[in-house]
């Protein structure tokens, strides 16, 4: 088997089970159909990148459920008498967009019931705490929203609310936590907050050189590269410092990492150009308002956020022409909402901290 074939398996296997049963199982094929768009002489090395990089932030439905499970018996979060602790929790069910939150307290509730003799059915009480469940915490906007709507209709006086997540990116973290304490305060209600996750990434704009998402070192040759970039005025993009020492080993080094940032950029440089009037949001690395976009690199079995690369999960495999033609690896499931979660957030704030 050549180093090809063996790549393409491997990357097929790791995302084995990403939206199972509402698409088709990735194989090799599928995958050598998605990265057969990039030039010939990037496609290995490419290939062994994201290999890499998927072998670290791919978040497998095992993964998920190990997680999810292990919280039962986490001290931290549940004390010394965990069933007790989880009797009296409040499990809270008010995602307005998407079904993350439902699936997960579905998986929870099993486990709980496995370990503890609980059913979700026998939670919830005046003094317990209020819990919040999700995968990741990208840019915190969606639980923001969660939290607000459910701080201003139904929230006690006071409470302490517990977000519970698997992997949260800092910045997001961090706005979450201050959007939430406003929210609270403009309520008039004395609510604590706090933020539990199994892993924390970095990116934020002071720590950048650090980043632990897809933060180019420099921009390569392009036209329609160029002229995006000269459009962004607000909030333009920073180049980080090649070399720098990250708490998670996402990337195989700083070769691989700017082979990967470099060749995603360029592939959603270009399909944002084939879209007429595009969102400020859409970016090349992913939406966001920042620089050349989010550039998160994590996915889950249930999703591919948006969040990540548009040349991740971007297009349509049966489009021929026109801005869907682009072949996805990992289609995305997208939920309609009423207005654009970022524009609720104080962004001049966000990218100065």
């Amino acid at each position: 088997m050549s180093n090809r074939d063996k790549l393409l398996a491997s990357i097929a296997d790791i995302i084995k089970d990403y939206r199972d049963g509402e698409i088709k199982k990735p194989t090799p094929e599928h995958v050598n159909r998605w990265v057969q768009q990039f030039s010939e002489d990037i496609q290995i090395p490419l290939l062994t990148e994201v290999e890499h990089v998927f072998q670290y932030t791919y978040f497998s439905k095992k993964d998920v459920e190990e997680y999810f499970a292990d919280l039962n018996n986490n001290e931290q979060i549940a004390g010394k008498n965990p069933g007790l602790f989880w009797e009296k929790a409040n499990l809270l069910n008010i995602q307005q967009h998407g079904h993350s939150q439902s699936e997960i307290l579905t998986l929870f509730g099993k486990c709980l019931k496995t370990q503890c003799g609980i059913s979700l059915e026998d939670c919830g009480s005046q003094d317990g705490a209020f819990i919040y469940f999700d995968d990741v915490l990208f840019s915190g906007t969606r639980i923001g929203s969660d939290l607000k709507a459910w701080i201003q209709q139904q929230a006690p006086d006071n409470s302490i609310v517990k977000i519970i997540v698997i992997g949260a990116y800092k910045l997001g973290e961090w706005q979450c936590i201050e959007g939430l304490k406003k929210a609270s305060t403009n309520a008039g209600k004395s609510i604590t907050f706090e933020i539990w996750a199994a892993f924390r990434f970095e990116n934020r704009k002071r720590y950048k050189n650090v980043s632990e998402v897809l933060w180019p070192a420099y921009l390569p040759d392009d036209a329609d590269l160029a002229d995006y970039v000269a459009q962004e005025n607000k909030y333009p993009f920073e180049p980080r410092l090649p070399g720098g020492t990250l708490r998670h080993k996402i990337f195989s080094g700083e070769n691989g990492r700017q082979i990967l940032e470099r060749e995603l950029l360029l592939a959603g440089t270009h399909i944002r150009s084939g879209c007429q009037s595009p969102k400020p949001t859409m970016r090349p690395l992913g939406f966001g308002y920042f620089g050349l976009g989010f550039g998160a690199t994590i996915v889950t079995y249930r999703n591919c956020p948006n969040n990540c690369p548009l040349a991740l999960w971007w297009g349509d495999s049966e489009v021929t022409s026109g801005p869907f033609h682009w072949y996805p690896l990992l289609p995305r499931k997208t939920y309609e909402q009423p207005f654009d979660l970022y524009d609720q957030c104080d962004w001049t704030e966000l990218w100065t901290s």
